[in-house]
This record gives structure tokens, sequence and C-alpha cells, in this order.
């Protein structure tokens, strides 16, 4: 049986799943309200859920126009939509030749441990919404050009 076969079996036996009798709250978070933490090298990291250093997690990031990231890898797999700038992330094996540049509504996925390249190409900011399905890392890969 499907899952909606299984909700609607449920109630009309008065069964009511768990999430379906919880009380309904929204998160609104305004862009100027959200707390951007910058690193060094300028990457601003608005926390939306979760400790990007402990767990999987969702935030907003903002890399600075210009930015060309060293190839690293990250131990956990990111989904990303771009909200503002251009973007392009590159894998290390690739030449580079057919670089696509990604703009506000495009999805990427990075898989864990894939060397890769990010570069926001925009002259202004490359804003993206961010899920890590685990612990934030970044690991530059020793001896690797751009």
């Amino acid at each position: 049986m499907s899952r909606y076969g299984l909700i609607s079996l449920a109630f009309m036996i008065g069964a009511v799943p768990a999430w379906a009798a919880e009380p309904s709250v929204i998160t609104l978070q305004p862009q100027p309200q959200l707390n951007w933490e910058v690193t060094p090298e300028g990457v601003g990291f608005a926390a939306l859920e979760g400790n990007r250093f402990e767990e999987s997690y969702m935030a907003m990031v903002r890399l600075p126009g210009g930015l060309v990231s060293p190839i690293h890898v990250k131990s956990a797999a990111m989904h990303g939509i771009i909200v503002s700038g251009q973007m392009v992330h590159v894998a290390a094996n690739e030449d580079g030749s057919s670089e696509t540049i990604l703009e506000a509504g495009d999805y990427y996925e990075i898989p864990a441990g894939l060397a890769h390249l990010s570069k926001c190409v925009s002259k202004t900011d490359c804003v993206t919404f961010l899920y890590q399905d685990g612990p934030f890392d970044f690991l530059p890969v020793a001896g690797a050009g751009q």
C-alpha cells in the first residue's frame, strides 16, 4: 500500500499520525536578521539548522565576488541552491573547459570525497542555500593546482 493509502486508512479508522497532531510553527528568518559568521577568507555562514561542526546542517553561505577556492574535498555530500550571484563548481579531474555557470534558482550536488574547486564568478557576492549531510570540513588537496 502506498504512503498516501496508509495515511487515508489511518484517518478512516481514527488513527492520526504523530506529525498531524503536532501544532504547526512557521520559522521566519528575514535576511537582515541572519547571523553571519565570516571566515578569514571572507566566506560567510548563517546557520539555519544544526551545528555545522558537529552534524548535518542547513545554512546560507556567502562567498565574496571573484573568490576561487583551492581544490579541496569535504567528508559529507553538499546539496545547494544558488540564491544570488553566479557560481561554478568543477571536479578536480575535469579540464574545466566546459564550466557551467549556475545562477539564482540553479541546483548543485557535490558528492562526499570528490576533489573540487568552487568559484563565485560574479562581481557581486554569491549566496547559496546549503545542506550538508554531515559535519563541515574543508580539506585542501596537497599539490593540486587550480
